[in-house]
């Protein structure tokens, strides 16, 4: 097994308490035009500002914000082609923040997954601590061929190998990464904030009632159960309605659109990145479905706990590590339409339940409080 860095108390460089350089890559940027770890970098990025830090997180130069700083935080906008050479162009990306960073003497470097930047590994700067959060198992995702599958494998391996501690978003990556690669990795799960007011007014310019209607928020890919929420919900003959929140800009999203966009009460909103809106969507549907399968501790589980959703989730070990007795669950359409028959009370003891797991549990200033400590520890330790 790998000597853990944690251990190590040789080569001291920084003390606990005092200012860090950190940079933050691996997101499309801030603020979060995305998704969930663009909102994790939103979070993280603020809260070690708001304890004394030099943040610097990497945006891509597509991003609508040209601005440099964001609430004390720097930007630094990369070029990015991904919208003109696809996935491929992640990995330009990704070149380009790095080489960056090389020459800004940073004393941490976080990145946020690994797909499109592991391959950099003998490029990372040589005299800071890297930090790596594994994300899911990319590998596993069904729209992946073989060849890519295993080109996946291999850079879960060279993140793995180019990090000073890797870090897992869930016990069940944690358990996974520690026994594939003999390795102590740190588990460290996402945030989310408690939030408990709502206002039926802000469900008007979607047409639906508080407790009328279903929703899913998800990015379009297979593995998220986005067909078979739909299929379960066009089964189901249910009255409410049924809102889908996302970017149905890629290839099965438009694929999704043109097979349900015409099933009546189903309503496609695209991607909402107002948070007071995604929380009173949340907070009033009936039911709040989360297709997700194949990540760790998902952000956007999490957040729709903290507004008090009931959370009807595909049955996997991620999702159950999390919502446990309090969670409902599905594996296909069939089981989706049977959740829908039931009415449940909108004050259902679960949506409480919920919270009071985010509070206890999933607390945004715990979780920048381990990061920060492991920013220390690594720092401390490296060579």
């Amino acid at each position: 097994m790998k000597t853990s860095l944690l251990h190590s108390t040789s080569h001291r460089v920084h003390a606990a308490g005092s200012s860090l350089h950190i940079a933050i890559l691996g997101t499309r940027g801030i603020p979060n035009r995305y998704g969930g770890f663009e909102q994790v970098s939103e979070s993280l990025a603020e809260g070690l500002v708001r304890r004394g830090h030099q943040v610097t997180v990497y945006c891509s130069a597509q991003h609508p914000d040209k601005s440099s700083h964001w609430r004390g935080v720097r930007r630094v906008l990369c070029k990015d082609p991904e919208h003109r050479l696809g996935t491929f162009g992640q990995f330009i990306y990704d070149a380009h923040c790095i080489r960056h960073a090389r020459s800004e003497g940073y004393d941490a470097l976080l990145f946020l997954g690994y797909t499109s930047s592991s391959v950099w590994g003998p490029f990372f700067p040589r005299n800071c601590a890297i930090l790596s959060n594994m994300d899911g198992l990319e590998w596993r995702r069904s729209k992946y061929s073989a060849p890519v599958r295993r080109f996946l494998r291999t850079a879960e391996a060279l993140a793995v190998r180019y990090s000073h501690r890797p870090i897992a978003d869930s016990p069940v990556i944690k358990e996974y990464l520690d026994a594939r690669y003999g390795i102590d990795s740190v588990y460290i799960p996402y945030g989310a904030s408690v939030q408990t007011n709502r206002d039926a007014g802000a469900l008007a310019p979607f047409a639906v009632a508080p407790f009328d209607y279903f929703m899913l928020m998800a990015r379009m890919e297979p593995e998220n159960h986005i067909a078979e929420i739909l299929e379960g919900y066009a089964g189901s003959g249910s009255a409410k309605k049924m809102i889908v929140v996302g970017n149905r800009a890629n290839a099965y999203g438009k694929k999704l659109h043109a097979r349900f966009a015409g099933v009546p009460g189903v309503r496609f909103t695209g991607s909402i990145f107002n948070q007071h809106t995604v929380h009173q969507l949340r907070s009033q549907s009936a039911l709040y479905f989360h297709g997700h399968s194949v990540g760790g501790t998902n952000p956007s589980l999490l957040e729709a706990m903290g507004s008090g959703a009931l959370v009807a989730a595909h049955r996997n070990p991620f999702n159950e590590r999390i919502l446990a007795a309090d969670g409902l669950y599905f594996r296909d359409a069939r089981e989706v339409s049977a959740l829908m028959s039931i009415d449940f009370e909108p004050n259902d003891e679960r949506r409480l339940r919920h919270q009071q797991k985010i509070a206890m549990e999933y607390s945004w200033e715990p979780v920048i409080d381990q990061y920060e400590q492991l920013m220390y520890q690594s720092c401390a330790a490296r060579p």
